[in-house]
């Protein structure tokens, strides 16, 4: 896999939980992240939703994702609009959920990002790396296992297991 996407960073703290990114009481009205699109990040500026532009790159501290395991607090970041999501880290759920869905994560220190910066993720097999255009500079990314990597290229894992031989496919 080589992908490579650009965009402008929102920038959030740690501990951003999936709560925060999408409200429990809009998820008990729907789970249809093209409905629950408009309300992201609702609590924190109510009018953020209506500010992202497709591409943006959301970029937080540590423990990104945190909170409870369900899909639409990915998937209501991808209907936004959302490239990627680079954080220092990711609750293993999420994260799995990121994957498994096919958004992009993305970990390493992202305490120089500021919220505006124009970046660029450029993802390869062997190494990633996020580099802040604004800032003229280049921070390595942790670098994903192939399969990983495979699954995300094919946009998700239900993608990938349609498209391929299921987790016997040897594509890495």
């Amino acid at each position: 896999m080589s992908r490579s996407v650009e965009g402008k960073a929102r920038r959030f703290g740690h501990r951003v939980s999936t709560d925060t990114i999408i409200s429990s009481s809009r998820k008990r009205e729907s789970i249809d992240p093209h409905l629950l699109k408009a309300f992201i990040f609702e609590s924190v500026d109510p009018r953020f939703a209506a500010s992202v532009t497709r591409g943006d790159i959301l970029v937080a501290g540590r423990a990104f994702g945190c909170g409870s395991a369900m899909e639409v607090a990915v998937t209501v970041l991808q209907a936004a609009g959302f490239s990627a999501v680079v954080a220092e880290d990711f609750s293993r759920s999420y994260l799995r959920n990121a994957v498994n869905n096919g958004l992009l994560p993305v970990e390493c220190d992202t305490s120089s990002i500021e919220e505006g910066d124009q970046l660029r993720v450029d993802v390869g097999r062997e190494s990633v790396r996020v580099v802040n255009v604004t800032q003229k500079r280049v921070l390595e990314a942790r670098a994903w296992p192939p399969f990983l990597l495979d699954i995300l290229e094919a946009g998700g894992l239900v993608n990938y297991l349609r498209d391929g031989d299921g987790f016997a496919n040897t594509r890495s």
